[in-house]
Formats: C-alpha cells, sequence, structure tokens
C-alpha cells in the first residue's frame, strides 16, 4: 500500500501489465510506470522515485474489529462482484508456474508464503510454515532484536523490535493463542505489540514493516536476502 503523492501533486494509477507476476502501474499525469511490490518508479519522466510505503496488516476481521471498533469497511462492489477473486485464490495461484529460474540448492520452493522484513538495508524470509509452527519467533536482523508474532488463527503476522529498557525480550505464546508472555518479566502483551498487565504494563514495542510475499517475488527484489 502505497501513497499517492510525489513531488507534491497526487497520482492516479492504473494497471498497466505484469511483469514477474508483479503489477506494473502507470500514473495518468505522466505516463510512468511503476512497480507494485516495490513502489519505484521504473521508467517514464519520474524514473528513480519512489512512492511512500503505508503502514497496513492483513488480519481477520474479528482482530481487526477488535483493535479499530470505530473503523469502517469498503463494501463490495455489486456492479463487478463476478471479477472478484474466489476466496480459494491463494490455493489457487500456488499451483501456477513462476517465470523466474530456480536453483537445486534452493532452500524454499517458488510459491512457498514467506514474511519479509528489511531493515537498513538487511533482509530475511521467514516462512509461514516455520512461523506456524515456532512462532513466537525471537531472532536478530542485522543489529536489530526482533520478535516475531502470529495470531491466534496462525494466518496473520505482525513483527516488533523486542528491546525494551536495553534488553531484548523472549516471548511465549498463551494458551488462547491471542496473548503472549515476556520471560524476562512475566508481563502480558496482545497482538497489536502492547503490554496489558504486569511490570511493563503500558509498553508498547515497536512495530516494523513485514510483507507477506511468495518466496520467488521475494528473491527477485531482495537477491541477498537470509532465510530463517
Amino acid at each position: 500500500m502505497w501513497e499517492r503523492n510525489v513531488e507534491g501533486r497526487t497520482l492516479n494509477f492504473r494497471l498497466h501489465g505484469i511483469n514477474n507476476q508483479n503489477f506494473i502501474m502507470s500514473d495518468r499525469e505522466t505516463g510512468s510506470w511503476w512497480q507494485q511490490v516495490s513502489g519505484e518508479c521504473i521508467a517514464g519522466p519520474l524514473k528513480g522515485k519512489h512512492l511512500q510505503l503505508v503502514a497496513h496488516d492483513e488480519l481477520p476481521f474479528a482482530v481487526w474489529k477488535h483493535e479499530q471498533p470505530a473503523g469502517r469497511v469498503l463494501k463490495p462492489d455489486e456492479r463487478v462482484a463476478s471479477k472478484y477473486e474466489p476466496a480459494d485464490w491463494e490455493e489457487r495461484y500456488a499451483k501456477l508456474p513462476v517465470v523466474t529460474p530456480a536453483s537445486a540448492d534452493d532452500p524454499l520452493k517458488p510459491r512457498d508464503l514467506v514474511i519479509g522484513i528489511t531493515i537498513n538495508g538487511a533482509a530475511k524470509a521467514y516462512p509461514m510454515a516455520e512461523l506456524v509452527k515456532h512462532a513466537p519467533v525471537a531472532d536478530r536482523l542485522g543489529n536489530t532484536a526482533l520478535i516475531v508474532l502470529l495470531d491466534a488463527t496462525k494466518k496473520s503476522v505482525r513483527a516488533f523490535e523486542s528491546l525494551v529498557d536495553g534488553r531484548a525480550l523472549t516471548f511465549s505464546a498463551k494458551p488462547d493463542g491471542a496473548q503472549f508472555t515476556d520471560a524476562e518479566t512475566g508481563s502480558t502483551w496482545d497482538f497489536a505489540g502492547r503490554a496489558t498487565t504486569g511490570p511493563l504494563a503500558g509498553r508498547q514495542l515497536r512495530k516494523l514493516v513485514v510483507l507477506k510475499d511468495y518466496w520467488f517475488d521475494w528473491r527477485i527484489y531482495h537477491p541477498d536476502t537470509a532465510v530463517y
């Protein structure tokens, strides 16, 4: 998700084509081409410019409604309802071939889902299959200590810096899967990275940007990525 303002003007975008199974968008104002996954302008008068990322989550409605009780929901447009992807689109797309080559020593299959995180130029892919089995996952990317959390449905992912008052906290999930406890203080934390009870009640972990993506796509744009 990206802001549409570039150099003081608001751009309007449309689908222009597909590159490596990623949208190429063009803006009506200049005709420049923009890459969906990176927000970078790759051709035209604005080549080299980058759209500003808008932080976003992919959440079950129940989690979003709990966190945003006054939030508004975009109503489906019945005029184009037949063009919407069906509910099983992820399973269908997982069977499609990819155009990028895979090497024999590749640690993942092309369409394995990963959670990608970049910090100060360092990139790392966290396979969803591993997170489902082992989350919450404590890790370090560059000089940043982080924690990767899954919600109770094990479909939504958030990551946070785990450093509080100079020490990295380690977390375990409570039986409900919706709350977490840190081993260092015994405080309880929610999926939003807020401490709700215990010595650290009221503290907020710094949220990190995550991208759920197919492995082949993440690797294209992060060729030096590490893999958890």
